[in-house]
């Protein structure tokens, strides 16, 4: 059986009841979980590990408890947008070159502990809405800086990248970007089912 984690912020937790190890929320990992457990009887195994709120100094101060113990096959990992949004917030983010260095260093440490995993690297992503407006066009730059250090970190360690910030933008031209992401951070059912069908595509 594949043992398969979800890690990330509250785009990933999507409401979990975190005191149930079967619980995957209502987001993206739901939809994965259902789709592939349906169609997959017994192959595989899925634990939803998000934390709302969560840059990726704190993803990393959970590595052990939260990742390596659960000794997972497969990991997807959507970090990146509370880094950018707290500190625009709250002056309490986390820039693109410490994004990249301490992303880099969960890397290591998880391909040490678990050489044989496959991990999958999420894009951040930002649409304009009504959390995000009053200072978009920051937002975006700092997103896409935060981007490609991810992109960054996956071209090092070989791992599979998932953009989504264009598939996004694609979809905002058929609907508005309330559709997809009403506050321009967290997805509705249909964000949430997008980045389901761009992971889907990478796991299978």
């Amino acid at each position: 059986m594949i043992k398969f984690v979800f890690q990330g912020d509250s785009i990933t937790d999507a409401g979990r009841d975190r005191d149930n190890i079967a619980s995957y929320g209502v987001g993206y990992p739901n939809l994965v979980a259902s789709e592939l457990m349906c169609k997959y009887p017994g192959e595989y195994e899925f634990i939803n590990e998000g934390v709302s709120g969560d840059r990726i100094v704190d993803l990393y101060a959970r590595i052990k408890q939260d990742l390596i113990n659960h000794k997972p096959d497969y990991l997807s990992i959507l970090i990146g947008v509370n880094d950018v949004w707290h500190e625009l917030n709250e002056q309490n983010g986390v820039a693109a070159p410490k994004f990249e260095k301490v992303y880099s260093m969960l890397i290591e440490e998880i391909k040490e502990a678990l050489p044989d995993i496959k991990i999958f690297i999420l894009e951040p992503f930002v649409l304009k809405g009504s959390g995000t407006e009053r200072y978009f066009d920051e937002f975006l730059a700092d997103i896409k800086l935060h981007s490609q250090a991810a992109n960054n970190v996956a071209e090092k360690y070989d791992l599979t990248f998932i953009p989504l910030q264009e598939k996004f933008d694609e979809a905002s031209k058929l609907m508005p970007p309330s559709y997809w992401a009403a506050d321009g951070v967290h997805p509705t059912a249909a964000g949430h089912a997008l980045i389901k069908e761009e992971l889907i595509k990478n796991i299978l």
